[in-house]
């Protein structure tokens, strides 16, 4: 069976931005590779500035889903511009993890929807990251909703 991911571009800010997340999941990053590792490999395209940059990292939350990452550098031809058309979704494991989450992930960022009840859970709500990322957390609980 196939799994799926979700996979993060930043404008120089990976790191940050992973800590971050792991300050809120716990756990440790699978894996962190920078683009100096890599040394003459990136065909001089990387700018010296850039060879500390996050390339690629990892870090796992809950059992089977990882959040991983890496810089964009405009060095190599990338521009990052985050948009409206992704969300993570979080299912927490129950309302008080949700009510964790939620307040620490929204923290510094703006919120779209307040963590409440809903007709699809017992407690739901949608909010940006202060990385510009956008989240969905969840806790369906006894809510049974046939929309889906």
């Amino acid at each position: 069976m196939a799994t799926a991911h979700t996979y993060l571009n930043f404008p120089g800010n990976t790191e940050e931005a992973f800590e971050f997340y792991r300050s809120v999941f716990g756990g440790e990053f699978t894996s962190v590779v920078r683009f100096g590792d890599f040394g003459p490999a990136n065909n001089g395209q990387l700018a010296e500035a850039d060879r500390d940059k996050i390339m690629h990292i990892g870090l796992k939350i809950g059992e089977n889903d990882m959040l991983m990452g890496t810089d964009a550098p405009e060095s190599m031809g990338f521009k990052v511009t985050f948009g409206n058309n992704s969300y993570i979704y979080v299912e927490a494991d129950s309302a008080g993890d949700a009510e964790r989450l939620f307040g620490a992930l929204s923290k510094g960022g703006k919120v779209e929807m307040e963590l409440a009840k809903t007709e699809w859970a017992e407690k739901y709500g949608s909010f940006t990251d202060k990385f510009g990322v956008q989240w969905m957390i969840s806790y369906t609980g006894d809510v049974q909703f046939g929309g889906y």
